[in-house]
């Protein structure tokens, strides 16, 4: 099957069993591929809605990938790439230090016992869910003379499995942000439902739009609600046809993981 029509079946619904869907990358002419693949695809979905390619920010996950795989896909042109866990990235940070313009954006759950991991290195932090957290990444942040752009997590699916505020809880979650002054807030983030039903899986996304387009008219001074992160390989199509303006993209670009993506939900592509 030729990639267009890949693509094509593809864009008919969420495909979140990539289990040996993407053969693994090995080369920079495959990462070169992967990504023009992906970009493709992200201008399709954007043509469909009348938005334009460039409001729409492409995040690499490496997240399980080793290092010498990273350094292909930074031959190809990576500079940006998502983490899940915090010790595996700051690992990778260190041991790819080399790659001084690589910035770094930790996207899965965090503990306040590694927060201070995260202010070390990284330039953005999609799981925001707590104050708890907030204040822990603050007082960190204020010790490395360092500022984190920040997306705040919302459980949009409902599912006890998933991490992030609940919708109701986050408009005064977002107002007490501005007394954490290192943190950026730079919009919400969320995890759609593990599903093959597309219209399930938009509604998880929709909500999102909807709870942002809702909350930008009482944004504290400081606080900017404008980008929203949904979407993953399986289903950033549809995360972009309902406003995405960052899509996390893991195995469409890096090929499959060594195990299917149940094991590692919710973790996030």
């Amino acid at each position: 099957m030729s990639e267009s029509n890949v693509a094509e079946v593809l864009d008919t619904q969420p495909q979140h069993d990539l289990h040996g869907r993407y053969p693994k990358a090995q080369s920079v002419a495959d990462f070169q591929r992967n990504l023009a693949t992906v970009q493709q695809r992200i201008a399709g979905a954007c043509a469909r809605v009348g938005r334009s390619p460039q409001e729409v920010r492409l995040l690499p996950v490496s997240k399980t990938m080793d290092e010498a795989s990273i350094r292909l896909a930074y031959a190809a042109g990576c500079r940006q790439l998502g983490e899940n866990k915090p010790q595996e990235a700051h690992r990778k940070w260190q041991n790819l230090s080399d790659l001084t313009d690589v910035q770094w954006s930790v996207i899965g759950h965090l503990q306040t016992n590694k927060a201070k991991l995260v202010a070390r290195f990284a330039s953005e932090f999609q799981a925001l869910d707590s104050l708890r957290l907030a204040e822990a990444l603050d007082r960190r942040l204020q010790l490395e003379g360092r500022q984190l752009d920040v997306f705040v997590q919302v459980n949009t699916s409902g599912e006890a499995s998933k991490y992030g505020l609940p919708p109701e809880a986050v408009a005064d979650f977002i107002q007490a942000l501005p007394q954490f002054p290192t943190l950026k807030v730079r919009g919400l983030m969320t995890l759609a439902l593990l599903s093959a039903e597309g219209e399930r899986v938009r509604t998880c996304f929709r909500l999102l739009r909807t709870l942002r387009d809702q909350l930008q008219a009482d944004t504290p001074p400081g606080v900017s609600l404008n980008e929203l992160s949904m979407g993953m390989s399986g289903d950033f199509e549809i995360a972009i046809e309902e406003g995405a303006t960052v899509v996390r993209v893991g195995q469409a670009i890096f090929g499959a993981r060594a195990l299917p993506d149940s094991y590692y939900w919710p973790g996030g592509e």
